[in-house]
This record gives C-alpha cells, structure tokens and sequence, in this order.
C-alpha cells in the first residue's frame, strides 16, 4: 500500500478499518481465551473514555502534564496496597509485562554493580516455565539466562533446591512466576525467597497475569500462597493491569521493595546537545492514555469490584475443570485463578487444538506437556458451556478420525 495522493473521506476509511478486522478472532462473542480480556461493556466504556481523554498527553513530560504524573503515583500507590508494598515501596507503569520484566533485570544488573560485584556477563536463574520475556531482555542486555526444570512430581512449580544450586556468583537475579502462563501455576515464592537469601540474590516475581488477580482471589477465601511484597526476600514485581486488572492495552506496572532499589531502574543522560532526560522506563514517549485508563478503571471497580470478578473468574474456572474432567482430560497441576490447562491421554492436544479452532475458538496451547489452555475472563461465564460441548464434539472426531487433519500445521506454528 502506498501512501495517498489525496486523503479518503473519513466514512470510506472507517469502513475500510472496520471490514479489516473482519477475520479477526471474536473474542466479543467469548470465543477468545488469549489476548483479551474481557470484563464487560461497562469497564469497555470506562476504558475508552478515559484514554481518549488523555491521549494527546505524553507521560514523558511530568511538568507539562502532572495530571499524568499524579495518576501513575496513585496507581503505583494503590498496587503496593493490595501486594503488601512496604513504607518505601515505590514503582512505575510500563507498556506491558515485557517492559516490566526488562526493567526489572535492568535494576537488578545495575544494582549488583552499583555493589562492587565485577560481573563479568551476570546470569538469572528461572524455572523452565518462566515467560519468554526474560529471554528477550537477557539477549538484550547480554546476560546468561539460566532456565531449570520444574519439579517432577506433576505440580508444575519451579524446583527451589534445583534453582539454588544454579545460582553463582555471577547470579543477580532468581525468578519465581505468580502463576506461569504455560500452567496457570503459583511457584512457591516463600521458598523461593529463603533461597535467595542464603544465596543473596535478587528475587523477582513474575506477577503480570496474576498480581491484579490473587489478592482479590485471596479475599474470596481462594487459598492463594504468599507470592508479593508479603514474602521478605521479594525485591521487584511485575504485573499486568491490561490483563486482570482490565485496564486498556499497554499499562503494566513495575514494583520495588525500596527507593534505592528502584533508582537503579530510570535512564539519566545529559552528554549530548539536548536538554538533560531521564526516562523511568524503556520507553520514552509514555501515552497519557493509558495511564489515564488504567487510573480510571481501577478507581471504577474498587476492592469489591475487582473480587466480584475475579470471583466470576475462578467460578469459570471450576466449571471448566468439572466439564474437562468429565470428557476424560487430566488437569495439569493445581490452578488457582484464571488460567488451567488440560491433556487428553489419547487424543493429539493440537489436533484437538485445530479442531476447535475451526470451530472459531482462538485460545492457546501448551507444549510442555501438549496440552490445551485457557486464560479465562468473567464474560466468559456465558459461554463456557458452549466450549465445552464444541470440545466435546471435537473430541469425538478426533477419537473417530474424523477431524485429526491440521495438527501438524498447528505444531508447525508452535514449534
């Protein structure tokens, strides 16, 4: 496509832009369990309100725009008060777990420097379940990525001892997830902690999909394990207000114990002809829009908004757990939230896969091991029936044969 040589009505081109998305997945209809997360019309509306009304702003200007800046402060504030942020806890929003997770590992490395720890590379240790995130920030930043396999009792939790004993003196950073995405499992974050103390390392807990959930699960009587702030070893968090926290895309959240870990995180720089620039987080330009939205929806929903859903959640969750179970598929681990994954002993998980999604249900796959996986959202709860009879058809089809076709394409894409 090139570029106009006049400019289009804007009727023509809105109808353009709408017809594109035409074959997009319809997570509208709550066929989508990856991706989007869908709290109801109403926090839709909170949502779009708020970011338009900010979305000229730019949070890179906190003197120009301290609206903005103020807003960040209240959400940072209100994320520590739920994730039992001490007196001195302090944090930033980013544009999403993966700039969280950078960050994170950018303060730690800068931190073990800033102690007199002449690294000659540095190294975090993670368990295998770990999200791809940390790969990508450590190939950025040059740092060895050490991933270790997860215990091999079927709980899916990372292996403390076995991550411990990974650790060196190169090691800046231990990983514990809060849950993982491939499982939908909490690691054991207290143990975890006391292992890096005796290895005096930084521990970070990956919270992106869990930090905005297992507090309010918590306080619906879920039996959620220390996994925050809570856990004294615990020096950073991530977590995701675009997925359960329901803000609109591109606001996470990157939380520190202390101020004199966090300032090890922001970019300062003054050699150059410009004004001097410090830039809190990856990204310079920083969209108003987002951190108004995400402002706004948290302010929206309250404490008893958050556990209503999050209870309507968990609810979905059991109700796919009964009806999985009773078709004969076998739940990996013990998920306690939003996400669950689920093998067949006989059937191809990605010819089950393929067969659903021509059914038009765009959710996900595990490959460790190959198994089928929901990140769940409340306006799931009316159609979670409906998925689970379209399973029911396709495995059939596959038991029979008749549907097996487009597993190796779908295994082609994961592999």
């Amino acid at each position: 496509m090139q570029l106009p040589a006049t400019g289009r009505p804007w009727d023509e081109v809105k109808k353009d832009l709408l017809d594109r998305g035409g074959n997009d997945a319809k997570w509208r209809d709550g066929k989508t369990a990856v991706y989007v997360f869908n709290a109801g019309e109403d926090i839709a509306a909170v949502q779009k309100e708020a970011y338009t009304a900010y979305m000229s702003e730019n949070g890179l200007g906190p003197a120009a725009f301290p609206s903005l800046a103020q807003m960040e402060k209240d959400v940072i504030s209100m994320a520590l008060g739920v994730l039992h942020g001490p007196e001195g806890g302090t944090g930033a929003m980013t544009s999403g777990g993966t700039d969280s997770i950078t960050m994170a590992i950018k303060a730690a490395r800068d931190y073990a420097r800033a102690g007199g720890r002449a690294l000659e590379k540095g190294n975090i240790v993670v368990p295998q379940s770990a999200h791809l995130a940390f790969d990508k920030a450590c190939h950025l930043m040059d740092i060895e990525l050490r991933r270790i396999a997860l215990k091999t009792d079927d709980t899916f939790e990372a292996d403390v001892e076995a991550m411990e004993s990974a650790c060196d003196a190169e090691t800046i950073m231990m990983v514990g997830s809060a849950p993982n995405f491939p499982h939908g499992i909490v690691d054991p974050i207290a143990a975890l902690g006391e292992a890096a103390q005796r290895k005096g390392v930084w521990l970070h807990v990956d919270a992106c999909v869990g930090g905005y959930f297992a507090p309010f699960a918590r306080m619906n009587g879920v039996p959620v394990p220390a996994f925050d702030f809570e856990v004294p070893a615990v020096k950073s968090m991530s977590a995701d207000l675009h997925k359960y926290g329901y803000a609109a895309k591109g606001a996470s959240t990157v939380l520190f114990r202390t101020e004199e870990l966090y300032k090890h995180m922001p970019f300062d720089f003054s050699c150059w002809s410009g004004a001097p620039m410090t830039t809190p987080t990856l990204a310079g330009t920083r969209p108003g829009g987002a951190i108004a939205a995400a402002w706004s929806v948290m302010n929206y929903l309250g404490v008893d908004g958050y556990c209503r859903l999050q209870g309507e959640v968990c609810a979905t969750r059991e109700r796919v757990e009964e009806g999985v179970k009773a078709l004969g598929f076998e739940i990996l681990g013990n998920p306690i939230l939003g996400l669950i994954a689920f093998s067949h002993p006989e059937h191809h998980a990605l010819a089950l896969y393929g067969a659903m999604y021509r059914r038009g249900w765009f959710t996900s796959v595990t490959i460790e091991p190959p198994s089928l996986h929901l990140m769940l959202s409340p306006r799931h709860a009316d159609f979670i029936d409906a998925y689970l009879e379209d399973l029911a058809a396709c495995a059939s089809a596959v038991a029979a044969g008749e549907d097996g076709k487009g597993a190796e394409k779908v295994e082609a894409r994961y592999s």
